[in-house]
């Protein structure tokens, strides 16, 4: 009997043994599969891909990297049409420094999973990515408008790094009329981002502020576009177009600006830093002829100033692995991510302390000259607005396309401008 028993009796033992030793051993989380947005301006795909195959090699996570457009204004609209359907598509989306009163009811709160890694970044960025409370977004990279210009031209016609407007517009103008009399027929003065779109936006609010004109709507809601100083500052613009800047101007964005700067022929540029390291590309033929200093004043007594830009992680709320795509925002907002992408990308960190990195100041000489102008950049009024700024925004644009276009005159615009502005603050009640 004792044969016959002791084997089961053992069995017995032995099944009871394996069964607590595996509830007893700690779980191990399965492998899973999110996505995330990213933009595909200049290197900004690629950064992205390689940020997240080192996410997925050291958690053994799958990421699926959606690409999606590099207008801001058409990513929103994707975004929006997205997250109201309450769909899963994106878990991870990369926003806008604007887009977070926008889109903060369909975004996670961030703070439980990210430490202390926000004490690290710029306050008034954190700042901006708290809606109500919660930390609905991340900050990535920061940037703001600057002004590109070419080393050689500017010395070979005895003019210095312009310090306003004018002054831009003068050394544009005559270096643009002696180099097209030797030859260089296709060469600008100046270019930009014209098109009617948030880029725009961008770039007005910087002629605007420059002279000393505001910031369309002020802090406490206030609409004050319609004023003397903003009407100059549009006046001023819009007396380029044709004359130091083409036509074709009114329909560029960010790459092609950088598109006509970069093939040698334009002598200035505004744009984002993230232009710097594709202009000293192997390739580029302005490759070692090309300087960046901070935008210009509107005169005398005007600011130097640039649009507060950049972009920020988020969750959606309708992620199924809000856990895992936090985690992936906090790997990529991180220190050695940031210092990675400005080394190799030109993007500003949002780590105070990596403008004092040796690495990133030797890729990007002048993030240290202009660390005051990425601190202190002027914001479009995206928090006052909040859920209404977009609308904001494309009724700015929309006025200063048209006063680009000749289509309009300053005053007038400006007037009918804020009256729509207006009645947008009414519906919004902000």
């Amino acid at each position: 009997m004792k044969a016959r028993t002791l084997p089961a009796l053992g069995g017995f033992a032995l099944g009871s043994l394996a069964l607590t030793l595996v509830l007893a051993a700690p779980a191990v989380a399965e492998p899973v599969e999110i996505s995330i947005s990213c933009g595909a301006l200049g290197v900004e795909l690629k950064l992205c891909t390689e940020g997240v195959r080192a996410w997925e090699k050291k958690t053994g996570n799958k990421v699926e990297v959606v690409s999606t457009p590099n207008s801001s204004t058409e990513r929103l609209a994707l975004y929006q049409q997205v997250l109201s359907s309450k769909a899963d598509d994106i878990d991870v989306l990369q926003v806008d420094v604007v887009w977070p009163g926008i889109l903060a009811s369909h975004l996670i709160d961030l703070k439980p999973y990210m430490g202390d890694d926000p004490k690290g970044h710029f306050p008034a960025l954190i700042e901006n990515d708290t809606i109500d409370g919660k930390l609905v977004a991340m900050p990535w990279w920061t940037d703001a408008g600057v002004l590109y210009y070419r080393t050689d031209l500017l010395k070979k016609h005895g003019f210095e790094p312009p310090a306003t407007w004018a002054e831009m517009a003068k050394a544009a103008r005559a270096i643009q009329k002696a180099e097209r009399a030797a030859g260089q027929d296709g060469l600008w003065g100046y270019v930009f981002q014209g098109r009617a779109y948030e880029g725009l936006t961008c770039n007005a609010l910087e002629w605007v502020d420059a002279f000393g004109g505001g910031a369309i709507v002020d802090g406490e809601g206030e609409i004050t576009i319609d004023n003397p100083r903003a009407r100059q500052a549009m006046a001023a613009a819009a007396s380029w177009i044709d004359d130091i800047s083409p036509k074709g101007v009114l329909n560029y964005d960010e790459e092609a600006a950088r598109g006509v700067f970069q093939s040698g022929n334009a002598v200035f540029m505004r744009n984002w830093p993230y232009a710097w390291s594709l202009s000293q590309s192997v390739d580029s033929p302005v490759k070692g002829k090309v300087g960046v200093v901070a935008l210009p004043k509107g005169g005398a007594d005007g600011k130097t100033t640039g649009a507060l830009g950049g972009w920020h992680l988020a969750v959606s709320r309708y992620s199924k692995h809000p856990k895992e795509a936090a985690d992936l925002v906090k790997f990529l907002t991180g220190e050695s991510e940031q210092k990675r992408r400005a080394i190799e990308g030109s993007y500003n960190p949002t780590i105070v302390a990596l403008y004092k990195d040796a690495d990133v100041l030797k890729a990007n000489p002048f993030f240290g000259e202009l660390f005051d102008t990425f601190e202190n950049a002027v914001a479009r009024p995206a928090a006052v607005a909040g859920p209404f700024y977009n609308r904001v925004s494309s009724a700015f644009w929309t006025a200063a396309h048209e006063i680009l276009a000749g289509q309009a005159k300053p005053g007038p615009r400006l007037q009918a401008l804020e009256g729509e502005l207006k009645q947008i603050k009414r519906r919004g009640r902000w």
